[in-house]
């Protein structure tokens, strides 16, 4: 303990940090008080908060913090511009003029993020008009009248100028705060749904009489159980070793030094469960099925405890690991680095063989990582069939657990690195050796 407390010392003390976390956190308050202005021409008192908490409005939901079922100027949140980086991402893989523009360097790179944003206004107006449509069909009688023949254009230009705000807060943290903006803002959407779902969730179990702490206590247990074993899933890599030759620089040598090349075990990351959800709430789209009569596509669709959806989910989760792993991995890149930089496998030549081999490592590893996180996917539906309510059972896996983990140990990484830059101890144990070789394994 006395330890730690000499770590947040050290944190404090340090100039740069103390600035970026206060820029961050002063960021972070504008942004939850933004989430808590309700549109123009509605009725807050009126409003059906119940009804945006399952499907993908759900998942909206739980990214824009309960701004989407607040009716909030931010109710679209962080999302367009999510969908908009997601769009250019595929597009600089699949398009190969799109490639040529990102290898040009910073101009590249602005010309990308410049077209992102055009990207996210077009999708926010998009966006924008639908949840107009959505608001006159679920929450007609929380619309004021007197204000109805301006309710479509304003709310579409304030959802807009919203967004874009969100984007710009997520801009600055990045640049002057700490940690990734983006991440951090759906972060915190997240975790101000916690404290509520931890209350409701206490509260149900306190009905049951004696034996409900206890119960509670053992959900408690498992979801730090669910945690250490996402932690693992997030931080784990397999290690391949690389040789690098002798160099002669002038009359000196120097000796082949030994590296190791790492390969994530979840290199999709949470993007596998979030086209997942998207396709799995389609049917309940196009379907004409009355999901309130317990029957039909449309209800197996929406309910996340239903067994056919876990297994559905889990095969889709499995099959999009694969997909977005090959799409974003390439071993022959890899290769072309390694040998450029005069380095090699022990036991593999170098080129196309050693492009064979490293795929094939990745395939291998993929495979138990996409199975893990299809588990993490259903948890919480299984969490609810055994009796946890809706909205704590969301904190039990899916989308919202990996992205809480995930920017947590990101976070905590830069400050480390932050820490050991100025010879302090670090937060988390073998920082010092993990950033020798993240710093080695940077230039591959």
């Amino acid at each position: 303990m006395k330890k730690f407390i000499q770590t947040l010392r050290n944190i404090w003390s340090i100039d740069e940090l103390r600035s970026k976390i206060t820029v961050t956190l002063l960021l972070v308050l504008v942004y939850r008080f933004g989430s808590h202005v309700v549109l123009p021409g509605i009725d807050p008192n009126k409003l059906d908060l119940t009804s945006a908490k399952e499907g993908l409005l759900g998942l909206f939901d739980t990214f824009a913090g309960g701004s989407f079922s607040n009716a909030s100027i931010f109710a679209l949140g962080i999302m367009p511009y999510i969908s908009a980086s997601i769009f250019m991402q595929l597009m600089t893989i699949l398009v190969p003029q799109m490639q040529k523009i990102q290898k040009e360097g910073d101009s590249g790179r602005q010309k990308i993020n410049r077209w992102t944003r055009y990207l996210t206004a077009l999708v926010t107006l998009l966006q924008g008009a639908a949840y107009v449509a959505y608001l006159r069909n679920v929450n007609r009688e929380a619309l004021i009248d007197a204000y109805a023949p301006f309710f479509w254009v304003s709310t579409v230009i304030t959802l807009t100028a919203g967004t874009l705000f969100v984007m710009w807060l997520g801009e600055k943290i990045q640049d002057k705060g700490l940690g990734n903006g983006t991440s951090i803002i759906i972060m915190v959407g997240i975790l101000a749904r916690l404290p509520q779902s931890f209350l409701g969730e206490f509260a149900s179990k306190q009905t049951r009489g004696g034996g409900g702490l206890l119960i509670f206590l053992v959900e408690i247990a498992f979801l730090v159980a669910i945690i250490l074993g996402l932690i693992i899933l997030v931080q784990g890599v397999r290690k391949i070793p690389v040789n690098y030759a002798k160099q002669i620089v002038g009359n000196k040598q120097f000796t082949g030094a030994r590296q190791f090349l790492p390969l994530k075990v979840n290199a999709a990351g949470v993007m596998p469960i979030i086209f997942a959800q998207a396709i799995m709430f389609l049917p309940t789209l196009i379907s004409f099925t009355n999901m309130e009569s317990g029957k039909g596509i449309a209800r197996i669709f929406n309910d996340h405890s239903n067994v056919w959806y876990m297994i559905i989910y889990s095969v889709m989760v499995i099959g999009f690991t694969f997909l977005y792993t090959a799409l974003i991995f390439n071993p022959k890149q890899m290769a072309d680095s390694l040998k450029q930089s005069n380095g090699f496998i022990p036991g593999v030549k170098p080129g196309q063989p050693t492009a064979d081999y490293i795929g094939q490592v990745m395939d291998r590893i993929t495979l138990p990582g996409a199975i893990f996180l299809a588990a993490i996917g259903i948890l919480p539906g299984i969490a609810q069939r055994l009796g946890v309510t809706q909205n704590f059972s969301t904190f039990f896996g899916g989308t919202s657990l990996l992205i809480m983990v995930g920017v947590v140990l990101d976070t905590l990484q830069q400050i480390e690195t932050h820490l050991l830059m100025r010879q302090y101890d670090g937060l988390m144990k073998g920082g010092r050796i993990q950033g020798r070789q993240a710093a080695t394994t940077s230039s591959i």
